[in-house]
């Protein structure tokens, strides 16, 4: 009898969420953006069941399990990165003198072309 019950709830649950998800203009083929998975994955960190997520927004349970297996990845990514890490710093430093000497580079062969002065083309490939 109590399972009736609950059946019955659960039903009246769904039809609600569907009636919900039709008057915010939510369409069952709308496309996941990162936004809308967001709020799937964080429903289901606050314990919300698979099942229920899966039903009420037509997506499979591996595809769920999914999103929040990434949404964890995520998080321990960035909660791995240091604000001042040497290795960044320095990695950062050699990125912007590479790039000043390529500037370099390029307006000495044009200073070179623009003079007619003959530039050599580079090394042999010998």
């Amino acid at each position: 009898m109590d399972s009736t019950r609950e059946m019955k709830q659960q039903r009246r649950e769904e039809a609600e969420s569907a009636l919900e998800d039709a008057e915010r203009g939510a369409a069952p083929g709308r496309r996941w953006t990162a936004s809308r998975k967001r709020e799937v994955v964080l429903r289901m960190f606050r314990g919300e069941s698979l099942d229920k997520l899966s039903r009420e927004f037509g997506v499979e349970i591996y595809r769920l399990e999914k999103w929040r297996d990434r949404a964890l990845a995520g998080m321990d990514a960035s909660l791995k990165k240091r604000k001042d890490d040497p290795v960044q710093v320095e990695l950062n430093a050699a990125m912007k003198r590479i790039g000043e000497l390529t500037m370099d580079n390029e307006l000495l062969i044009e200073r070179c072309r623009r003079s007619n002065i003959p530039f050599p083309k580079g090394r042999s490939r010998k």
